[in-house]
């Protein structure tokens, strides 16, 4: 973790709007504006892009991914710019939470993958490329999006160790955790053989 040199209660507005941010669901919103329905009503009803995908509609994949990610990066970026480093990984986690767990919907949101690779891109680009270049190649060898994911996260601590980012290595940890558990289903399909490729209407 980088220096704490803000107090408390101002880091605690920090994430408060963070996690706001974090949680619109654009996923959602996108679909909906597309003429698409709700999306939670197809494939494995989540808010993400890969679901989104299942529509058929691949701009309105597209732009969700883009939409997950900038969230991510955004609220990193703010953070930074007005308060600092501490400011910046406290907006990053409390992003990633509201993806996860939005107000807006009840708690029940996305797995993160997007966020996820967003703020790691804002909060060391070289990072955020690696962990995204490992999502890119895991997905086109096997074909499975869940994969992809758990591997970028998997990686994460691994990019940044090695590029001697120690300062993000907690926040890494935290938000690798995270990844696994919203994905614990698809471990399991994982397991069993029965995870559905990318582009599979069912999930």
């Amino acid at each position: 973790m980088p220096a704490i040199t803000h107090g408390w209660p101002m880091l605690a507005l920090v994430a408060v709007l963070a996690y706001l941010l974090g949680a619109v669901p654009f996923g959602l919103l996108v679909s909906r504006a597309m003429g698409l329905g709700d999306v939670r009503k197809i494939g494995s009803g989540n808010i993400g892009a890969t679901n989104v995908l299942r529509t058929g509609n691949k701009l309105a994949a597209a732009l969700t991914l883009i939409l997950d990610a900038g969230k991510g990066a955004a609220a990193v970026l703010i953070g930074r710019a007005l308060l600092g480093e501490d400011a910046a990984q406290v907006a990053g986690l409390a992003a990633f939470l509201g993806h996860l767990f939005p107000v807006y919907l009840g708690f029940k949101g996305g797995k993160g993958v997007a966020t996820f690779l967003g703020l790691m891109l804002a909060l060391s680009w070289p990072v955020g490329v690696l962990c995204c270049a490992t999502w890119l190649v895991v997905a086109l060898v096997t074909r499975v999006s869940s994969m992809a994911a758990l591997m970028a996260a998997a990686l994460s601590s691994l990019w940044i160790f090695l590029l001697r980012q120690g300062t993000l290595i907690d926040l890494a940890v935290i938000l690798t955790l995270l990844v696994y558990a919203r994905h614990w289903k698809n471990l399991q399909r994982l397991k069993a053989g029965t995870e559905p490729k990318i582009g599979a209407k069912k999930g």
